[in-house]
């Protein structure tokens, strides 16, 4: 067990970067679990765990605080009559099979490889936030059949492999489909409680190497750093909420989007052993 002396440090800075990523997500609409995953790979090392499979730990406590977070947030925008249950009804399908291939995929790589995708994955997420623009379109209505069929997988199983929700990869996929951004923000919630739920249950199955394991982490999922962010993000994401209807969110948007390719370089350099 850990030094008392290393994990109060430790606890201040989860509890800090829980309260991030709670007002994050209600204010740019950007899943938590894109700054919560490093995060945890950061506390996790500093506390001496660093076996193959730490990654994996990194990966199931981000989804399993998803799973709180996405139900508060999908009930919180129903009220406001947000979400496009249409959309959200026949895409959960694909997105939910591609969260389970997700899972049997992550399980099976290396933490430095699974450092490797993340990295990838958020640079691209993040050089879309800094130079994307409202008015691209992709089309004029969400994606249906074969289109949907091999696209709702895709945002399932890349969601999972880098251990967020919905709003990474819906909100910017239905934006570019022509939904409203306050409708897209409101279904990719429920996205990600489509992504969580599977990835969690598959994550808890798995058993993972002591030199990779946490105190308290059950299968994959560490129980005391996902009560931790679990608690903060419930208090902070309605203060982003109220930001964003006070402010332009922009500016800040591509703030974050410098420092979402800088935890993706960084990420990268990881994974290649530098």
């Amino acid at each position: 067990m850990p030094e008392m002396s290393l994990l109060l440090p430790l606890l201040a800075f989860l509890l800090a970067i829980g309260a991030f990523a709670g007002v994050l997500a209600g204010l740019l609409g950007v899943g938590g679990g894109i700054v919560l995953v490093p995060a945890f790979f950061y506390s996790f090392q500093v506390l001496g765990y660093e076996g193959p499979q730490l990654m994996q730990v990194c990966l199931a406590t981000s989804l399993a605080t998803i799973v709180v977070t996405s139900v508060r947030s999908v009930m919180s925008h129903n009220k406001k009559g947000a979400v496009d249950w249409e959309i959200l009804k026949s895409w959960a399908p694909g997105i939910a099979i591609g969260a389970v291939v997700g899972v049997a995929v992550a399980s099976n790589l290396r933490s430095d490889v699974l450092q490797g995708i993340f990295g990838v994955l958020a640079m691209i997420v993040g050089l879309y936030m800094g130079f994307g623009r409202s008015e691209w379109r992709l089309g004029q209505e969400m994606p249906k059949g074969p289109r949907r069929a091999v696209m709702s997988p895709s945002v399932g199983f890349l969601s999972v492999l880098m251990g967020i929700g919905g709003g990474s990869f819906g909100v910017p996929l239905m934006s570019l489909h022509n939904v409203p951004i306050h409708r897209a923000v409101a279904t990719a919630a429920g996205f990600g409680l489509v992504i969580a739920v599977p990835g969690v249950i598959g994550f808890l199955m798995l058993e993972v190497d002591p030199t990779s394991k946490p105190p308290f982490t059950f299968g994959a999922v560490n129980l005391i750093a996902f009560a931790i962010i679990v608690a903060m993000t419930l208090i902070t994401a309605p203060w982003g909420v109220k930001l964003a209807h006070s402010m332009d969110p922009k500016p800040l948007k591509r703030v974050f989007a410098v420092f979402l390719v800088l935890v993706a370089i960084n990420m990268l350099r990881r994974s290649f052993g530098f």
